[in-house]
């Protein structure tokens, strides 16, 4: 059967997930991870977006993400999925396919969950045993947020000053921050969020399509 088109809509926000081939490596020493986000860099300048939390795990990435153009993001996703492919072939002589299938795109509201979604992004490393304390993971945006480390890839979250009047008081809140049980369990969902946060977004792109 023939893949179905995908839902990828502009100015709308979005977790992306995109995952190597039956769940291998993508990963493997620090260099590797450093290549990849120097090629977002080089990608989200060509074709921009706003890049607000992010996490890149052994086998997977994580990205949470408004776009701005919906073809240029998905164009930004095919080069930096390919790029980093040659990469890979170069450097272990690899063979075969490599990433598994497209890149997942789950819309998310624009309301109070968001900066938790994002959170909830970071503590990745936390979940799968990679660290004890996310601020210890250097491959995400944790830092960014919780001791104010400087990260020209990021774009603020939306929520972030709502947390506190001065930088030192929203990165303790930050750091303070409770995941609400709701972000967990809809965590591999289709669309994240509230019952309410998915209806709109099913309306949203219920009338895109008409």
């Amino acid at each position: 059967m023939p893949r179905q088109p995908r839902l990828l809509l502009s100015q709308s926000y979005y977790h992306i997930m995109t995952r190597g081939n039956n769940k291998h490596i993508v990963f493997k020493n620090d260099n590797d991870y450093q290549y990849y986000l120097e090629l977002i860099d080089r990608f989200k300048s060509e074709l921009p977006f706003d890049l607000y939390h992010y996490c890149l795990m052994p086998n997977h990435v994580h990205l949470l993400v408004r776009t701005k153009k919906a073809e240029d993001f998905s164009l930004f996703m095919k080069k930096i999925n390919l790029a980093y492919f040659h990469h890979y072939r170069k450097s272990y002589n690899w063979i075969g396919h490599f990433w598994q299938n497209r890149f997942k795109s789950q819309p998310i509201g624009k309301d109070k969950y968001f900066i938790q979604c994002g959170k909830y992004i970071e503590l990745n490393s936390v979940r799968a045993n990679l660290v004890k304390n996310p601020q210890d993971y250097q491959f995400s945006s944790y830092n960014y947020y919780s001791k104010g480390y400087s990260n020209h890839l990021i774009t603020e979250d939306i929520f972030y000053e709502s947390l506190g009047n001065s930088n030192i008081n929203r990165q303790k809140k930050y750091q303070e921050m409770i995941i609400n049980d709701i972000i967990g369990k809809t965590y591999k969902e289709k669309i994240w969020g509230t019952p309410k946060q998915c209806y709109n977004e099913n309306r949203k792109i219920k009338f895109n399509l008409r």
